[in-house]
């Protein structure tokens, strides 16, 4: 399985790259959200993506899909298991940041949903059904590159190093933002529960 790739590029095409890596060329499917980031990205350029992989019975031939942090990956993950979302339509479907995705679900948005390439109503209402309370995380994703602190094995400071390392957030407001939700539920036990939690302060604070 193809988790990661570090290579050039040979060939661009709408929406999807090859690239080359190891004497091998991968087929790598991007979806708009990403190929935004590549349209000044020139042939012959080094470039790194997160891949999504899948092969099946039913589609032996691989498909590859690659994005640009291990958090859009991870959120493409949690996309693909709604019903009647499979990895295709799910590429084709992120044509806006996963930050404003996720918080649409988290809102029980339908019509932002329904924005999204080949969204209809009843698949939006199947998205939120199953996906909402399990965004936070997602929907604080901030487009800025930060600095990280090694990981560390508390469950509040796993969720401090996601938030510096791949949600992009400066270390002392990811600090104030643990804490703020620490002391509005102290009954927090794990990670994702934090998540939510700090996402639901961002809200209020809004």
């Amino acid at each position: 399985m193809i988790g990661y790739i570090e290579g050039q590029i040979l060939n661009k095409e709408e929406d999807r790259i090859l690239v080359l890596a190891n004497q091998i060329g991968y087929e790598v499917l991007l979806p708009a959200i990403v190929m935004e980031s590549f349209q000044d990205k020139k042939i012959g350029e080094e470039i790194s993506l997160y891949i999504f992989f899948q092969q099946t019975e039913r589609q032996p031939k691989p498909v590859l899909i690659g994005f640009n942090l291990e958090v859009e990956k991870e959120f493409f993950q949690y996309f693909i298991s709604v019903e009647a979302i499979g990895p295709l339509k799910a590429a084709k479907a992120l044509t806006v940041p996963v930050r404003e995705i996720a918080t649409a679900i988290e809102a029980g948005e339908i019509n932002q949903l329904t924005k999204l390439r080949g969204i209809g109503r009843r698949t939006a209402q199947k998205i939120i059904a199953t996906l909402e309370g399990k965004m936070g995380k997602f929907a604080l994703i901030r487009p800025e590159d930060r600095n990280v602190e090694p990981p560390v094995e508390d469950f509040s400071k796993q969720v401090l190093d996601v938030m510096i390392k791949q949600l992009g957030h400066r270390m002392g407001d990811a600090r104030k933002m643990i804490d703020r939700a620490l002391k509005r539920n102290s009954a927090i036990k794990t990670a994702e529960d934090l998540f939510e939690e700090v996402y639901r302060g961002q809200q209020i604070d809004e």
